[in-house]
């Protein structure tokens, strides 16, 4: 019956698989059929406290029996709530509250114009980023994406951008010209495969940004909000960024986006952006709420040494089973590539047998669960993951 209607009234934008989720509890989702499965994509990295976090569906339902949503034209106390959480725990002193990721990217680029305008005129306006990057599918974050597979019948894209290979410092610099207002990156590429940026490659961005006053953009959607271990991703890299963006995990689970930016480089005055949704009363209670239990004492320590745990342990399998090639990533965000083409296959048998992981980059296994996820749930998920490469003859 849902697959007939979803055929019927929904656009044909998701290939999904073949279940309908109606509970969801920590790190456990439920199906329609009473079926019970392990959460390893967490709404694609969003649901940080996992599903239905007492303290997250206690403040949106506080909130929502108050005030859902008022316009921009006037005062909201939880925005500026969680504008200060994010400011005192970060390096940017303004932020703006958008509703996605791909929204908060958008205005990014936007922000690093008009500093650009204001200073040198016209005439700076290019953003680099690099090649495999995601960084939205609106029609400037689209054109930010490095991978040309999601710009294919979008055409003609907007001008003044331009790619170059990542963790390349060579290529970096010679992309560089008069003409550039920002470089754009990710310290992990999510979507491209989970891919870590060098510290090298980090701190080459920061001294070119500085050398030439551009601004150095850190899209922080995926990696933000925990999910490296670290409350922001830049952290692991001893350098701050002019300006990053926040999305996934921040809601964790509700809808939210943030611009986050220094000072001297929040140049935007009224009327140069607005969101009609972005910072309302329900969306930023969530966001306090998940801020709120991250910070807590010993949360990040343990999304760290989770994180590892499941690395060591992903390795341990690798040395058994050849079809590995290869583990990376930092904290609970981890990808697992295989040397083989059928890696979707691998995704589809460890749904059946209880656990939802996803395939990126046609051969990368990704794993982003709830930050609360238990090592005795990563173990659980394991023994899944072996059953199935045994079953596939590995």
């Amino acid at each position: 019956m849902i697959t007939s209607e979803d055929k019927k009234y929904l656009m044909n934008t998701y290939s999904r698989y073949p279940i309908t989720l109606v509970e969801g509890k920590g790190t456990k989702v439920w199906d329609d059929k009473g079926n019970v499965y392990l959460d390893f994509v967490a709404g694609i990295a969003v649901n940080s406290l996992g599903h239905c976090h007492p303290a997250l569906v206690d403040a949106i339902k506080n909130q929502s029996e108050k005030l859902i949503h008022c316009s921009n034209l006037y005062w909201n106390e939880n925005q500026i709530q969680l504008a200060k959480i994010i400011a005192e725990n970060s390096f940017g002193d303004r932020v703006f509250f958008a509703n996605s990721g791909a929204e908060a990217n958008e205005g990014a680029i936007k922000l690093a114009r008009k500093y650009a305008s204001l200073k040198y005129g016209d005439k700076r306006y290019k953003v680099i980023s690099a090649k495999n990057s995601f960084h939205g599918r609106t029609f400037g974050a689209l054109t930010a994406t490095g991978q040309e597979k999601y710009h294919k019948g979008f055409g003609p894209l907007l001008s003044g951008f331009k790619y170059v290979p990542f963790n390349d410092i060579d290529a970096l610099y010679e992309a560089i010209d008069d003409e550039v207002c920002a470089i754009m990156l990710e310290v992990v590429q999510g979507e491209g495969g989970i891919h870590e940026a060098t510290p090298e490659y980090i701190k080459a961005a920061r001294e070119i940004c500085d050398e030439n006053d551009i601004l150095f953009i850190i899209d922080e959607v995926q990696t933000g909000i925990g999910r490296t271990g670290k409350l922001f991703g830049y952290e692991h890299y001893g350098i701050t960024p002019d300006i990053m963006t926040l999305a996934k995990g921040l809601g964790g689970g509700f809808p939210i986006g943030a611009i986050v930016a220094k000072e001297d480089k929040a140049v935007f005055q009224p009327g140069d952006h607005a969101s009609t949704f972005g910072g309302s009363p329900l969306a930023c209670a969530a966001g306090i709420a998940v801020m709120n239990e991250i910070t807590k004492e010993g949360f990040l320590d343990s999304v760290a040494q989770k994180g590892e745990y499941f690395r060591r342990k992903l390795k341990n399998l690798k040395e058994k089973y050849s079809v590995i090639k290869e583990v990376r990533g930092k904290g609970l965000m981890i990808g697992c590539e295989m040397d083989m083409e059928e890696a979707p296959d691998i995704v589809t048998k460890a749904m059946e047998k209880g656990l939802l992981i996803n395939c990126i980059s046609h051969n990368v296994l990704r794993f982003v669960p709830p930050l609360t996820v238990t090592e005795e749930e990563i173990d659980t998920a394991l023994i899944i993951l072996e059953d199935v490469l045994c079953e596939m003859g590995f």
